[in-house]
């Protein structure tokens, strides 16, 4: 058994979930809002301390952006790579997020859109070959549709759809290397 090499679909769906729910953590909380201007706005809030007041030791890691990464709620972040992950006629986004700092490159979508979880699937399914991708198999993880693709033996893509009540929410995770993304 080969532990190194090509990633295995279930690994890439765990890693599709958890960039999605990293970016929605680290977005802030109103629509359009910029970490940086909530952060601005909570420091200029919060009272400094005085000079009778012991200071204490700083505990969090800065919220300062970084160059090259960024994340958005309920739109698509400036810069995302619609030609390598284009959003799905109809679809909402929830949130999207790019790090071109990666290498590969990361780029990551959660959107929501009316209807069945199976035409999501072929949707992106068409889009990712159209590119070079190729399919691995496998269809699902337990009640989650989920679809991997490779390129070459770097370039990644999952997508994982789940389906309530009409609505397919699907996550798309994408690692590919920056001369690709267009």
């Amino acid at each position: 058994m080969k532990l190194f090499g090509r990633p295995r679909p279930q690994g890439l769906a765990v890693l599709a979930v958890g960039v999605a729910l990293a970016v929605s953590a680290c977005s802030p909380a109103t629509p359009g809002g910029s970490a940086t201007s909530s952060t601005a706005a909570m420091t200029a809030a919060t009272p400094s301390p005085s000079a009778s007041q012991p200071s204490a030791p700083a505990t969090a890691a800065s919220s300062a952006p970084v160059a090259g990464a960024s994340a958005a709620v309920g739109e698509l972040v400036a810069g995302f790579p619609q030609q390598l992950i284009p959003l799905m006629p109809g679809a909402t986004v929830q949130s999207s997020s790019y790090d071109k700092n990666s290498s590969p490159a990361s780029v990551a979508l959660v959107a929501r859109i009316q209807g069945a979880a199976a035409a999501v699937a072929v949707f992106y399914t068409k889009a990712f070959e159209d590119q070079g991708f190729k399919a691995i198999p496998g269809d699902a993880v337990g009640d989650v549709t989920t679809k991997d693709f490779l390129r070459g033996d770097i370039e990644t893509v999952n997508v994982s759809i789940t389906e309530k009540d009409g609505t397919a929410t699907f996550t798309i995770g994408a690692n590919v290397s920056e001369g690709s993304i267009k």
